[in-house]
């Protein structure tokens, strides 16, 4: 089956006219000619009469108001192929990527996501999340296309339509900032893959036309939810101490963190824990301290974080990705020898 007619482009918009226009001709300059749906929310700059105008022949969708993050369901939804590769307006896929991302799907009948690699900017550094990624401490099954992580980028990745839509898509309550976190979690809880494989490849430009204080406490208030969604209580409990502390000297926190509570009736309303498994996959992950945490926490790449509006991520000081991975190899085999308690099997469900 040909690339174009297994999976979709859906991309999401707001405000951004030129960011979008380019974005736009780089996906229509793959030879695949992939089905591209743009969801516009409700801008107010052109954007939707510049994309009608230049590209008559993409599917436009105009929203009677922002819907943030919550628009990619809707496009999801209009798709008409079994897969679907989600995109930003200041993102685009290298051509042959997202066909590419097709092939592993039809490949790989328990892949439901797969995360891309992210190159920044005109001179395309690899995002550093992306090397982190590639050395997830998680077990690699065999069959899984690359290595297995519980976390994802919305603008870099590409799923598996029927498993997104059977589990909700993104929540309507995220607007924007951390909204991949419940819906990954939920997925591996499912029993589906999540990868990351390098060989899908994803221009990120980042536009400067953010407003980073509501989106910092977006992501602070959503991982809050979150937390108490799916996470332990123990876990979630610790989250909770760690924002109220980080509230005292920080307003956007402390916004976030009234939000939250305000919220949380409904949260406790639908809390459904994660196994223990996934949870103990999840702390080996920040134990670690990798960034796969910041995907969790706020699901950007590390281009889009300004350390000085983001939660510092944990981890020991002193130590390289490569040291913390030696260590836990170090580990790992010390409490083998000495017949102590054993790490936690990775093994996705």
């Amino acid at each position: 089956m040909r690339g174009e007619n297994r999976i979709s482009i859906v991309m999401i918009t707001h405000n951004r006219r030129e960011e979008v226009l380019r974005s736009l001709k780089a996906f229509c300059r793959d030879p695949a000619t992939l089905p591209i749906i743009v969801v516009d929310n409700a801008s107010t700059d052109g954007t939707f009469d510049a994309i009608q105008s230049e590209f008559p022949q993409i599917q436009l969708l105009r929203q009677a108001s922002n819907l943030g993050t919550f628009a990619r369901n809707i496009g999801v939804e209009a798709a008409q192929t079994p897969y679907v590769a989600l995109a930003d307006d200041d993102t685009h896929w290298e051509p042959g990527s997202a066909s590419y991302a097709a092939d592993l799907f039809d490949q790989c009948p328990r892949l439901a996501i797969v995360v891309g690699r992210v190159l920044n900017g005109e001179q395309n550094e690899l995002d550093p999340v992306c090397d982190e990624m590639a050395h997830s401490p998680i077990s690699r099954q065999p069959g899984m296309p690359g290595p297995p992580v519980i976390g994802f980028l919305g603008g870099a990745s590409a799923v598996r339509r029927s498993v997104f839509l059977e589990l909700g898509g993104f929540p309507d309550w995220t607007f924007l900032g951390g909204e991949e976190e419940l819906l990954a979690l939920d997925v591996a809880t499912a029993g589906w893959w999540l990868c990351y494989v390098p060989q899908i490849v994803v221009h990120h430009f980042p536009s400067p036309i953010r407003d980073a204080a509501l989106r910092r406490v977006n992501v602070i208030r959503n991982r809050l939810w979150s937390g108490w969604l799916r996470r332990s209580l123990k876990t979630a409990v610790r989250m909770t101490l760690e924002v109220a502390l980080t509230s005292l000297l920080d307003r956007h926190a402390r916004k976030a963190f009234a939000q939250a509570v305000v919220g949380m009736p409904r949260v406790f309303r639908n809390r459904r824990p994660v196994s223990l498994e996934i949870e103990r996959q999840l702390a080996l992950i920040e134990r670690y301290g990798l960034t796969l945490k910041s995907i969790l926490a706020d699901g950007r790449s590390t281009a889009q974080r300004d350390p000085k509006q983001t939660m510092e991520v944990r981890r020991p000081k002193g130590l390289s990705a490569e040291d913390r991975r030696a260590s836990y190899r170090t580990w790992k085999k010390s409490a083998a020898s000495n017949h102590s308690t054993q790490p936690p099997s990775l093994r996705t469900n």
